[in-house]
């Protein structure tokens, strides 16, 4: 048990921990010191210096997020002198800083312009040179925009210690000094898995996804001669009703497709109906190298950050991937084809658009891997924050609009479908169908409670008198050391989920900015609130397993055959790449 300490903040006595920094003893009794690079038990550097505070006996002012309280310290938050220090440091922040406001993609979710505003900072006072750095958006999801960037760390960290990539780093030194890749190469050269958890941590418009698809769709959208049809995946109908005033999880599913068709879309489709397709050929799959007994563990390939992740950092594992497309790229491959076909339209003319939590399927539907008959899959990809931009351009309420339904046919998805988007979804769906296949009797319990959570969890089943294991892993720290730990032959499974970002898709870094100094961790909560959503929604649903879905026993009776069969082969499976750590290409910013 650690030894408590008592000291005052601002007057008022405070028990704590040994060890406990001033920071974190002033949140514990409602007292808000401002930071721009602290982020909860993993960046701790006092690098902003906006959170400095005034401790008796010491000469100068001290960083509050690194400087541990002592046993009978007297600590003042706001006397003229760290009032006037707080303000001097944000005039220096903002003296180097480009002023474009109004047309920054942080604009209102920056925390360097709040804390401008609440220091009523008017003026600047300090003039002088300032850093020119060219500006990074070779890749497809990730645009980097350096002169933004205040030194704060939090990308470097949390690439470091959560996604266990480690891309970003510190170039040069002193005043010329910024987050990047190291030696200036563009975020497309490195082994980053566009997870995206980068953007969700950056206080200002420094990192960022990119948003020429939103053009796109509105170019598709005025033009007659294009059928234009969108897939939502599951984790949206819970999380864009929070760009809109509405509690974190809600349920907004009628009204989300009500406002795609305001928009103009020509149908509106549920990825869930794609999720379900994957759970029909991943589960095939999954029984085949299970009687065979070959390439297990098989690992899930529904997410693009973990598929990136693979390759460039686990060669070996490639074998032991699905190789089940995405549901996004599912749909897209079925949209082109199927439902092109049952519709008689030319597939040249249907424009394909996808809303995703997450960057990382912006680079998977330009992967080219994903086309089918010489066509992309899926020719644009939304965020969440893109897509509740796009609406609210169009002059759409959400909390306003009536319930509508997903067009047929690939609007009807199980229960099973719409957990994807939840940490532990993709295994239980996978799962649900398994385990009939195998037993030729129905499952009694749906729920895998056990394998509903953060990090990571595990699941023994006995099915037909063998005894099977799962593994589920949240975030790729995690994953990487959970496959550390299968690869020294620690630990066994015959079946794995890894999902990029906290808590699933829920927690992609597509989904709605938190202008709040604690958004990461805001994220972190809110997927639990999300992914909960998620379940209540399967709960609701008539068919909660993929193989009983009829619209899905429609796509196989009268176009795919079986899963796993020759057409299912050539549109949903693929190939990985074996990825350098770093390509050192020919790209080269100016």
């Amino acid at each position: 048990m650690k030894k408590k300490i008592s000291f005052e903040i601002d007057d008022q006595k405070v028990e704590v921990d040994e060890g406990t920094t001033i920071l974190e003893a002033a949140a514990q009794i409602g007292i808000d010191i401002p930071t721009l690079c602290y982020l909860k038990d993993i960046n701790a550097e006092g690098a902003c210096r906006v959170c400095l505070v005034e401790v008796e006996g010491e000469p100068r002012l001290v960083a509050s997020c690194v400087y541990e309280a002592r046993d009978g310290i007297k600590v003042k938050t706001t006397t003229p002198r760290v009032i006037k220090a707080r303000k001097q440091v944000i005039e220096l922040l903002l003296s180097d800083h480009p002023a474009d406001c109004l047309t920054c993609i942080a604009n209102q979710s920056c925390e360097l312009q709040s804390l401008a505003k609440d220091y009523d900072v008017r003026d600047i006072r300090y003039r002088g040179e300032r850093r020119k750095i060219p500006i990074d958006d070779l890749s497809p999801s990730i645009v980097r925009e350096p002169e933004k960037c205040i030194m704060c760390r939090r990308c470097i960290t949390v690439c470091k210690k959560v996604v266990t990539a480690a891309i970003y780093d510190v170039n040069e030194r002193g005043f010329n000094s910024f987050a990047a890749p190291a030696t200036h190469d563009s975020q497309i050269d490195t082994p980053c898995t566009y997870c995206g958890q980068c953007i969700l941590t950056c206080p200002t418009g420094a990192l960022y996804e990119q948003r020429q698809d939103s053009e796109w769709v509105w170019e598709a959208l005025a033009d007659p001669d294009k059928h234009v049809i969108i897939q939502t995946a599951p984790s949206i109908r819970s999380t864009i009703g929070e760009m809109f005033g509405m509690p974190i999880g809600s349920l907004v599913t009628g009204k989300l497709v009500a406002a795609l068709k305001h928009l103009g879309f020509d149908r509106v489709f549920d990825d869930c109906f794609g999720a379900d397709v994957v759970v029909m050929e991943e589960g095939a799959e999954f029984i085949h190298r299970l009687k065979e007994g070959k390439r297990l563990p098989q690992f899930t390939s529904c997410c693009p950050g973990w598929v990136k992740f693979a390759e460039n950092f686990y060669h070996e594992l490639l074998p032991h991937l699905s190789t089940v497309r995405s549901p996004q790229q599912v749909f897209g491959a079925l949209s082109k084809t199927y439902y092109a076909e049952k519709m008689e339209i030319d597939p040249k003319k249907i424009f394909c658009v996808s809303t995703m939590p997450c960057i990382a399927k912006k680079f998977e539907a330009q992967r080219p891997e994903m086309t089918v008959n010489g066509m992309w899959a899926v020719d644009a990809v939304l965020t969440t924050r893109e897509l509740g931009q796009i609406i609210k351009q169009a002059g759409l309420d959400l909390k306003k609009l009536p319930d509508e339904e997903y067009d047929d046919p690939m609007g009807y998805a199980s229960g099973a479908g719409v957990i994807f988007g939840a940490g532990g979804g993709v295994m239980e769906a996978t799962l649900r169908t398994v385990y009939e296949k195998l037993t030729g009797e129905k499952m009694k319990e749906f729920q895998f409670k056990a394998i509903r959570s953060d990090s990571f969890r595990e699941l023994e089943l006995e099915i037909n008198g063998q005894l099977l294991r799962f593994g589920v892993a949240r975030g790729l720290g995690n994953a990487r050391h959970l496959i550390d730990r299968i690869l020294k032959g620690e630990v066994e499974y015959h079946f794995i989920e890894i999902m990029a970002c906290p808590g699933g898709c829920v927690g992609g870094g597509g989904q709605p900015i938190y202008s709040h100094k604690d958004r990461w961790y805001m994220q972190v909560n809110a997927g639990n609130h999300r992914g909960n959503a998620l379940f209540r929604a399967d709960e609701a649903k008539e068919y909660r397993t993929a193989h009983e879905n009829p619209a899905i026993q429609k796509l196989y009776r009268e176009f795919l055959g079986e899963p796993m069969g020759k057409l299912s082969r050539k549109l949903f499976h693929t190939t990985y790449t074996k990825r350098p750590m770093y390509s050192r290409s020919k790209h080269v910013l100016h």
